[in-house]
């Protein structure tokens, strides 16, 4: 599915980076790994080449995603977001984190939701 583009996710929650990290290098993906929000800015100020989609939890220590991405999309103006969380859709908008029309995605998710949606996230204009 994949064609090597580089994507960076961040993600506080060791095994649930791990398990996206895998199932992201399975479907073709460069894959680049934080936990926290400050290591994820240091890797994508070193990191050579484009970094093609950003995969952030929304709520994280140090800053939540939505002011993750706002620093990282600085860095790279044509970068792709993806956010997650382990709460709906509707709880993040309503706490305003997230803006109308953001790619999101709720977990627990499967490699064919994960899939899908980093597709989706990737062609977005």
């Amino acid at each position: 599915m994949g064609n090597g583009e580089t994507i960076l996710i961040v993600e506080d929650e060791k095994a649930i980076l791990e398990l996206l990290e895998a199932m992201l290098l399975q479907l073709g993906y460069s894959v680049v790994t934080a936990s926290l929000p400050s290591r994820a800015l240091a890797l994508a100020k070193e990191h050579d080449g484009l970094i093609h989609l950003l995969i952030t939890d929304v709520v994280m220590p140090e800053m939540n995603g939505r002011e993750l991405a706002r620093q990282i999309k600085a860095l790279y103006p044509q970068i792709r977001l993806l956010f997650m969380s382990g709460y709906t859709a509707n709880v993040i908008a309503h706490q305003g984190v997230l803006d109308q029309g953001v790619q999101f995605i709720q977990k627990p998710f499967s490699m064919q939701k994960i899939a899908a949606r980093v597709d989706t996230a990737l062609k977005q204009q």
